[in-house]
């Protein structure tokens, strides 16, 4: 399914999909640029979250987001200021009026942040990727474990309803045994959105990142949907990855084009190739690849393809093609009748007054952010397991360094830590199961 047309088709499922208001999750938010903004705005538009604090270094987006909430009648969220190294933003983590954090800073924060908050009992909701060392995904593990608080990483493109249809066809076995998957993240980072560079050449916070190392940096989007597809940590493990990346050229001839060929931007290094390629092996005995493409020329597209004995699915082509069902042999057929049949539960419309409408929807990825965190949110408010848990978080950004070290030692297999100590082998799936509202 391309972009606009997911956009459009869930917008309108959840238009009235959200459950009636109960008593307000109280939340405190770190950080609150572009990202961590538009996240305020979704919780505001749910109904049921009082935002009681807000930090960032900035005081443009601190008074932004202290606006915004004020604007739908709540009190305004008081202002927490400073540096990440000062730690002011540990005073927020600390009140004792709040349930839950998001975390929306830089990468390098999240971890720490999230570990932070798990020790002061708040539930940390956590932009992705929820890590960047093999050593903060440990540290995030086991501090869930000791204090009981879940961790989720908010990755909504594992709420998306043509994702979770193909996961309900998957548990329905009309894909029979699943052996393989494609995923990528395909996102012009670069020239269709400058998130990595501003248009003069200056690095974001996440530019330096790309000058830094070579690695898949941004893992999570195409693995979210694929964890629970192929029940990774639920009966199947990731084992051991082997990546590598091609030349790096497309960040300097974006610039050299648009800036010129001896601007400093065209003519800096940057480590990062264009496009990273992780082989993944499970203990199954499965294969996935994983495409990190993020500084191209190129549409959006995220290549899932998965595969099993008696079928599969292209989301490339918005198509499936099912053995001895689909109407013609070795033929594909469309899948959008297959994703209204297979609908999960979660886009479902229900009558909701007051809810989002559909043009709030289609600003928040197709409804997807509202997912995520109407889900969070309700495991806090009935402090249950979240349905994204920490095992879940670490297995999808972990791959951050393990590619990293893979691509530095000439593509070699780089083993994946098993973060629940062999439990992956008996655990059973849990997520986006029907039947538990």
């Amino acid at each position: 399914m391309n972009r606009r047309a997911f956009l459009q088709s869930s917008s309108a499922a959840l238009a009235a999909a959200q459950t009636a208001p109960a008593r307000p999750v109280r939340v405190g938010v770190l950080g609150t640029g572009n990202r961590g903004t538009s996240l305020t705005r979704r919780m505001l538009e749910l109904g049921d979250v009082a935002i009681r604090a807000v930090y960032d270094p900035n005081p443009e987006a601190q008074a932004r987001a202290q606006d915004l909430v004020a604007s739908v009648g709540q009190p305004k969220p008081e202002g927490y200021r400073g540096d990440a190294a000062s730690e002011v933003w540990k005073r927020l983590v600390e009140r004792d009026d709040l349930d839950a954090v998001i975390i929306a800073s830089p990468w390098e924060y999240h971890a720490p942040q999230a570990v932070y908050a798990m020790r002061a009992g708040k539930y940390p909701g956590v932009e992705v990727p929820v890590a960047q060392t093999v050593e903060q995904c440990w540290e995030l593990v086991r501090t869930s474990e000791e204090t009981g608080v879940p961790c989720m990483m908010l990755e909504n493109w594992s709420f998306r309803p043509d994702n979770l249809a193909v996961l309900k066809m998957i548990r329905a076995g009309l894909l029979g045994e699943i052996v393989h998957c494609h995923c990528a993240h395909g996102n012009d980072c670069v020239g269709r959105t400058p998130w990595y560079f501003d248009r003069q050449g200056n690095p974001r916070w996440s530019g330096f990142y790309l000058m830094g190392r070579n690695c898949d940096q941004y893992p999570t989007h195409s693995l979210g949907p694929v964890l629970s597809w192929m029940d990774i940590g639920c009966g199947d493990a990731f084992d051991y990855v082997v990546s590598m990346a091609s030349r790096s050229l497309g960040i300097n001839n974006f610039f050299s084009k648009t800036l010129g060929p001896d601007h400093p931007a065209a003519r800096r290094h940057y480590s990062q190739g264009d496009i990273a390629t992780s082989l993944i092996k499970t203990k199954k005995g499965n294969t996935i690849v994983v495409n990190n493409d993020m500084q191209l020329p190129a549409p959006y597209d995220n290549r899932w393809r998965i595969q099993g004995t008696e079928g599969l699915y292209c989301e490339e082509r918005n198509a499936i093609y099912l053995w001895r069902r689909s109407p013609k042999e070795h033929e594909w057929e469309p899948f959008p009748p297959y994703m209204e049949k297979f609908q999960h539960e979660w886009w479902k419309p229900v009558s909701r007054p007051g809810g989002p409408s559909g043009d709030q929807l289609a600003q928040g990825h197709g409804g997807t952010d509202h997912q995520v965190l109407r889900h969070f949110l309700r495991a806090v408010r009935e402090r249950r397991p979240t349905p994204i848990d920490v095992y879940d978080s670490v297995n999808m950004s972990v791959l951050i360094p393990l590619s990293q070290q893979s691509i530095a030692q000439g593509s070699q297999p780089v083993k994946f830590p098993d973060f629940t100590g062999g439990r992956w082998a008996t655990r059973k799936p849990s997520f986006a199961l029907e039947g538990q509202g």
